[in-house]
């Protein structure tokens, strides 16, 4: 026998999350590689004198969890204490916002911003009442009239401001919005605070950046907070100059050599996959190439400096329209009181817009990349598909990958389009228990319950993967499981879209084998098996004796990485 080994966890129920869905009892693990899976007693042989033994009393082991789709350094950039949290159940009404922003001002510095972000229109009270549509620049006006302030919404995709936020940005009566934007106005034609999609970026850009010790700072506490979570990979979606305003300034290209210097020192103690965003929302096929070439040497020094298997540069991410809450969505049939929402491209209309997405896509699939497109509204999700499809017919590649990121209306034809080609989507459960009651509104009750069609995305072959979008929801893989399982309402608990619940096996397999697949890391990684890493997430229960609707309550007990343990005691 090989030398003893280092970690041995025994008398478990080991969801080994392979090709069969292999359940084992025991899992050794030798260096960073599981070494042995099977029995309590074939994994007790590998045992030595300095062999540390947990004992599961039949605990769940599960593959590290892969979050495919995290803004991580996002995420951490805007939790407390580095920002506002003003989602519920933190805040529940604009004026337990108002008074958050009025607290955070008495003890900001003259003048100093003040930003925030994870507002939801579904979860305030003057917005359920009927009192209030909209939140106003005049309730944060009120709150701290001498400090810029900033709240992104949960989605990203829309801010509420101040008016010296907007002073700030330069935007007043008579502004006129960026492609891909709005700016919403009052009657009188001032601005009413909030900005939609690429509209944020005049007022985020002027956000203070982070200096590097708060950046290394948000993404060495945001892997602390997902080890606490059993999450040990997962794919930053969106960082380069397309990413420069987003989330209150959190993203961006600076924070790549934040990444880059912490896995040259072995201080990132997670495996991120990245795709870069070479243009910003509303930009076009000439800022795609010319994003790329700016990436070019970052990309090339991750790639000669960085172990592949804790930081590598995947391919990049492209927005084709907005999302659904927003009705910036592009969808074929109107919304409920008008409006289709549209591409967030450059182009004057529907036609020029799909030509110049077009464009882009081919851009970045002939540079070589993997494609993640941010794409929500059926209409949009069509015209990705076909331009991806396009694509590859002018230059075929046999294992791009690509997918769509979100893929919320996904159309039957966009699916089969997908399963042709190998290519995935990468969807979101939890934001469809969060935001089932308010979709109904928005697009109603019938399209809302086609939300995010994974049973019909799997019933087409399409590869299936499962992300939080954190920070749009937290990154607990549990609910979003749960999520899956049930296709239930946060708010009233109602069933929305039954027909496309999936079974545990293809739940859990979208937080770990799949993503691993999108990841190009199959071979070493989303599974339990003998010679992949030692990634581990060990549960305070049995999973297939759980309840859906118990299952987020069920504790992380202990998070392995690489062999390690990096969260709990043994």
């Amino acid at each position: 026998m090989s030398r003893p080994a280092d970690l041995i966890l025994v008398d478990g129920e080991v969801l080994t999350v392979d090709a069969a869905s292999t359940t084992a009892e025991a899992v050794a693990v030798t260096g960073g590689t599981i070494t042995a899976v099977g029995s309590s007693a074939r994994i007790r042989a590998h045992a030595g004198p300095g062999t540390r033994t947990v004992d599961l009393r039949g605990r769940t082991v599960l593959p590290g969890i892969n979050d495919s789709h995290l803004h991580a350094y996002g995420w951490g950039s805007n939790r407390p204490p580095l920002g506002l949290d003003v989602g519920h159940p933190a805040v529940r009404s604009i004026a337990d916002i108002a008074a958050a922003v009025r607290a955070a001002a008495e003890r900001a510095e003259p003048g100093e911003w003040i930003v925030g972000r994870g507002w939801d229109v579904g979860y305030l009270a003057e917005c359920l009442d009927g009192s209030r549509t909209l939140p106003d620049r005049a309730d944060l006006d009120a709150a701290a009239p001498d400090h810029p302030v900033c709240l992104t919404d949960f989605s990203d995709h829309m801010a509420w401001v101040n008016s010296a936020a907007l002073r700030a940005a330069g935007i007043g009566r008579g502004s006129t919005a960026p492609p891909g934007g709005t700016i919403d106005t009052d009657a009188t034609g001032l601005p009413t605070g909030i900005l939609r999609e690429a509209a944020q970026r005049a007022v985020q850009g002027r956000v203070p950046r982070p200096d590097e010790r708060r950046r290394r700072a948000a993404i060495t506490e945001a892997v602390r907070a997902l080890h606490a979570l059993g999450i040990t990979s997962y794919t930053e979606p969106g960082l380069g100059p397309g990413g420069e305003g987003i989330m209150a300034g959190a993203l961006g290209t600076a924070a790549l050599p934040s990444y880059l210097a912490l896995a040259r020192e072995g201080a990132l103690d997670a495996r991120v996959s990245v795709l870069l965003l070479p243009a910003p929302m509303g930009g076009g096929a000439a800022d795609v190439e010319a994003g790329l070439a700016e990436l070019a040497d970052l990309a090339r020094e991750i790639a000669e400096h960085a172990d592949p298997r804790r930081l590598a540069v995947l391919g990049v991410k492209l927005f084709a329209d907005g999302v659904p809450p927003n009705r910036t969505a592009w969808m074929h049939h109107e919304y409920p009181g008008g409006g289709h929402g549209g591409l967030c491209v450059h182009g004057s209309g529907p036609g020029p817009q799909a030509a110049e997405l077009a464009a882009m896509v081919l851009a970045a699939h002939r540079a070589g990349h993997q494609i993640g497109v941010h794409v929500t509204g059926d209409a949009a999700i069509d015209a990705v598909t076909d331009a991806l499809a396009a694509a590859h017919r002018a230059h075929p590649r046999p294992d791009a990958r690509h997918y769509l990121i979100h893929g919320d209306f996904a159309t039957p034809g966009a699916l089969a389009t997908l399963a042709a080609h190998g290519w995935g989507v990468n969807m979101n459960p939890a934001i469809k228990w969060t935001i089932s009651d308010l979709m109904d509104r928005v697009v109603g009750p019938d399209r809302s319950a086609r939300m995010w069609p994974a049973r019909s995305a799997l019933d087409a072959g399409v590869r299936l993967c499962a992300s939080s979008d954190a920070p749009i929801t937290e990154p607990d893989w549990r609910q979003g499981v749960a999520s899956m399982l049930l296709r239930e309402s946060k708010a009233s608990g109602r069933p929305s879209g039954p027909a496309e619940r999936v079974d545990l096996r293809t739940a859990l397999r979208a937080y770990t084998a799949e993503p691993a697949h999108q990841d190009f890391a199959g071979d070493w990684k989303g599974s339990v098996e003998v010679g992949k890493v030692a990634d581990l997430c060990v549960l305070g229960g049995r999973l297939t004796a759980t309840s859906p609707h118990d299952l987020p309550a069920v504790p992380v007990d202990l998070t392995v990485f690489d062999g390690r343990i990096v969260h709990g005691a043994a």
